[in-house]
């Protein structure tokens, strides 16, 4: 069986992060999304949602029954600590999911594999990749963005850069970080040039 190599990509809200793993991806990579995996285990139903409501309160639900995902932002994004512990009841099961991706790409026989994660946690993440990229932008820019994709004001904006890890704190995990503070074309070299040293 070939060698699987695991990247872990990682960078806070509006850094980049998930076009930096979808340009890896072009370059032949399987990319494991936590996120995606994350909304995935919440639908209508889910343990993980009855958990969630358990904790914050059938506030959080919408009138049929699904996560009303506007209004637990606004609650956990707004306190670190409740940000904290929305993470504690949904990593485990994630981090179970991309355990069991994982090892059917290595099953498969793929030699590059993404884990795109917003949180860098020691167990299903640290402890899993050949090496950890850090994408990194100023905050301004940051703050551009994530008001222009999420339609936020600067202050929501803010806030949920606030909630998440300090870029000090990212950095110190860093194999090799990525600055995105220009174009995707722009990215789109940075990242060849990145993957091209491993092949080195």
């Amino acid at each position: 069986m070939r060698n699987l190599r695991i990247i872990g990509v990682t960078g806070g809200i509006g850094s980049g992060k998930s076009t930096v793993a979808r340009i890896i991806a072009s370059h032949g990579a399987r990319v494991i999304d936590a996120d995606e995996i994350a909304r995935s285990i919440v639908k209508k139903g889910s343990k993980v949602l009855e958990e969630i409501a358990d904790f914050f309160g059938t506030g959080i639900l919408t009138a049929d029954g699904e996560l009303d995902r506007k209004k637990l932002a606004a609650i956990v994004f707004n306190e670190r600590s409740l940000l904290e512990k929305l993470n504690e009841i949904t990593h485990k099961h994630v981090i179970d999911l991309m355990e069991k991706k994982l090892e059917e790409y290595r099953e498969n026989g793929e030699k590059t594999v993404v884990l795109d994660v917003p949180i860098p946690v020691e167990r299903g993440f640290l402890d899993l990749v050949d090496e950890v990229w850090v994408v990194t932008a100023d905050r301004d820019t940051r703050i551009s963005r994530i008001m222009q994709r999420s339609g936020l004001s600067r202050e929501a904006a803010e806030a949920r850069i606030n909630a998440q890890m300090s870029d000090d704190e990212y950095l110190e995990l860093a194999d090799r970080v990525i600055f995105n503070n220009g174009s995707v074309e722009e990215l789109e070299k940075i990242v060849a040039e990145q993957l091209s040293l491993l092949k080195e």
